[in-house]
């Protein structure tokens, strides 16, 4: 049996998305057992040229909503990226995750071969859908999502790798 393109993208967003929702609801209780400033943790960087937790957050929401959104030839929703809080965060990925789940799998399957073209800071990239998938999509989303887990870790937030697993 082979797996569709819907099947290797969407629900992997869907669950990681959901996983980085548990991971904030981690650092909130984390944040309330330790009588902690919310703004320590929401702003925190794990080095000082990289983005801080609330970017991170929204970085891989959009990795998601753009991902899909490319394979399936379809409008991703804008968001202002505004979000200084965590029930804010929370709400940010419940969009993303309510956008996904309104994508058919007949919009994505079938998108293997059909051109994406992506507008980077100094050129296009074009790229077959299957091939964005792999090397671009997925592996953008993931290293937002490890970096918000690696971010949340390093402030002291009790997670481990389950908890990034989602079990």
């Amino acid at each position: 049996m082979s797996l569709s393109m819907h099947q290797v993208s969407v629900p992997v967003f869907i669950r990681s998305l959901n996983v980085l929702s548990a991971l904030l609801d981690k650092a909130v209780a984390h944040i309330e057992e330790d009588k902690l400033d919310p703004e320590s943790i929401l702003t925190a960087r794990l080095f000082e040229d990289m983005y801080p937790l609330t970017a991170q957050i929204q970085r891989a929401s959009d990795a998601a909503k753009f991902g899909a959104a490319r394979l399936a030839a379809v409008q991703p929703p804008s968001f202002a990226d505004e979000e200084t809080t965590f029930p804010q965060l929370q709400e940010r990925i419940a969009k993303t995750i309510a956008f996904l789940e309104e994508l058919k799998p007949e919009q994505i399957d079938g998108s293997e071969d059909r051109e994406i073209v992506m507008k980077l800071r100094d050129r296009e990239v074009r790229l077959t859908g299957q091939s964005y998938l792999f090397t671009f999509a997925l592996p953008n989303f993931l290293f937002h999502v490890t970096t918000a887990y690696d971010i949340l870790r390093h402030k002291g937030v009790k997670i481990g790798k389950l908890d990034y697993l989602g079990f």
